[in-house]
């Protein structure tokens, strides 16, 4: 609202902050949230330990050492609809991860780059017509969305046929045709129990090496990362780099090649049997009896990857390609990104009149437990089975990872954020030792002896003003503009 002067509290607040004469320093003491839009801030002490001694080298307290009297530190949110510069980093970092089990680097050795390696896509199977888009590959034209030689009525008196071409953002595409036919509590239950059926199918895929193994004498395995996708329906569908490595039994650890003789197509055909051969029932639904399967849908698409030129699709294409979905959730389907639900959130979100609506209802009422199962043994089963629908209603009953690896793939996120964090404070103390030389000797202990013990407490979430979260972004989004432009200086000078 406008002041006196014609200037909002907002305006106030900035140039306040901006003329100060501590900007540089707050600055700098926020660089590290990268612009994060809630960032979380700490209060209390840090202590450096000498490792060796026992003995507290430094210790500095947020109230008097820091500015503002906390200490800023990212939200490390991976959805881009949450926060989008912890989401980049999050994507860069899965990009970097998803490639290193392709080309090698990041711990991983480089000879991985010659290994069979597929690009599989595993969906769910249909619990209804709904609302589609297709695109003729060869002419580009969008076809129709349900057509049909003969107009049929579902048991509900709607006809199941839709004409109309829809546009890429079209409302209506991944909603049912007729929302009474939609199987909405199978739809949630598959969701449920996805995780559990990628993870047979990765059991399955095992077996399936066993007659290679005798063939050649040698023991094998596979190695994957996924990440999980929602549709526009609200189901999740996977995303899936799978690799074949030769296993020492002496060495589990190492990455050693298969035979040659064994390429990506060979590693595709075990893919898509394992893929199709995999299903399992649910265990009975309360006191109804009542199980549902689980299963693939009939949408597989399974293509060997390959170096660039020679392959379907490239190492980088794919990083990328699971990189960005890795920091999607389930703005895709309509329903806005929110914490677990609560009674009366699944209420608010509840709706018969909608798709969206009844799969939220679906999910927390197939998760609630019946009144009746009172002992501690009912209600564990009900926490490890159907319970898991209720605890992950906002997100349509999935509750896995989004982006997930197996062990020997290649690194990891912690690995991944521990090398960035170094990297930070490696170019800090370089930083003071070539323009501050006379602080050498307060930070001499700034090396591998010493240990870092934190005594910190939640202060809040977010930036205290709307001024300084402007001024946040706007500090980030100058320093990515550098950095880029340091990195274009930086391949034009490199020799051809």
């Amino acid at each position: 609202m406008p002041t006196v002067d014609g200037l909002s509290q907002h305006q106030r607040k900035l140039l306040h902050r901006a003329s100060s004469d501590n900007l540089n320093r707050w600055l700098a003491h926020t660089a590290s949230t990268r612009g994060c839009h809630r960032p979380v801030r700490l209060t209390g002490s840090i202590h450096t330990v000498d490792t060796t001694t026992g003995e507290i080298l430094q210790t500095r307290h947020t109230a008097s050492d820091m500015p503002d009297g906390v200490l800023y530190v990212p939200c490390g949110d991976r959805r881009a609809s949450v926060c989008p510069p912890c989401a980049e980093t999050y994507r860069a970092d899965t990009y970097h991860l998803i490639k290193a089990g392709l080309t090698g680097g990041k711990g991983v050795p480089s000879s991985v780059a010659g290994h069979p390696a597929v690009f599989a896509t595993l969906t769910a199977p249909s619990f209804g017509p709904v609302h589609t888009r297709r695109v003729n590959p060869k002419t580009g034209k969008v076809a129709p969305c349900h057509i049909r030689r003969t107009a049929q009525r579902c048991p509900h008196g709607k006809l199941l046929v839709c004409t109309a071409r829809h546009t890429d953002n079209h409302p209506s595409l991944g909603r049912p045709l007729c929302l009474d036919c939609y199987d909405h509590a199978h739809h949630v239950v598959w969701n449920g129990w996805a995780g559990e059926l990628w993870r047979r199918t990765t059991i399955t895929l095992s077996r399936a090496l066993r007659p290679l193994e005798r063939a050649h004498g040698i023991k094998l395995r596979v190695s994957y990362g996924k990440v999980a996708e929602y549709q526009r329906r609200g189901v999740v569908h996977f995303h899936a780099l799978i690799r074949l490595d030769r296993r020492d039994p002496d060495d589990p650890d190492a990455i050693l090649a298969p035979p040659a003789d064994i390429t990506a197509h060979d590693l595709a055909e075990l893919v898509a049997g394992a893929i199709t051969s995999t299903s399992f029932e649910t265990p009975e639904y309360a006191d109804t009896g009542h199980i549902w399967p689980i299963y693939w849908g009939p949408q597989l698409d399974v293509r060997p990857v390959g170096s660039l030129g020679t392959g379907q699709i490239t190492s980088e294409a794919v990083a990328a390609y699971l990189a960005k979905y890795a920091t999607k959730a389930t703005e895709t389907t309509g329903l806005p990104p929110t914490g677990r639900m609560t009674p009366e959130a699944a209420e608010h979100y509840s709706d018969a009149h909608t798709h969206l609506g009844r799969l939220v209802a679906y999910a927390f009422q197939l998760g609630t437990l019946p009144q009746d199962w009172t002992t501690d043994e009912q209600q564990a089963e009900w926490h490890d089975t159907w319970g898991r629908l209720r605890r992950w209603t906002h997100m349509l009953g999935f509750g896995g990872h989004f982006a997930t690896k197996s062990r020997r793939y290649s690194t990891t996120h912690k690995v991944l954020r521990a090398q960035r964090r170094d990297w930070h404070r490696s170019t800090r103390t370089d930083w003071r030792r070539r323009h501050r030389p006379h602080l050498e000797l307060q930070h001499q202990h700034d090396d591998d002896t010493t240990l870092v013990v934190c005594e910190l407490t939640l202060a809040g979430i977010g930036w205290n003003t709307t001024a300084d979260a402007q001024l946040a972004a706007d500090a980030a989004a100058r320093a990515r503009a550098y950095r880029q432009l340091v990195k274009q200086e930086r391949s034009t000078a490199l020799p051809a």
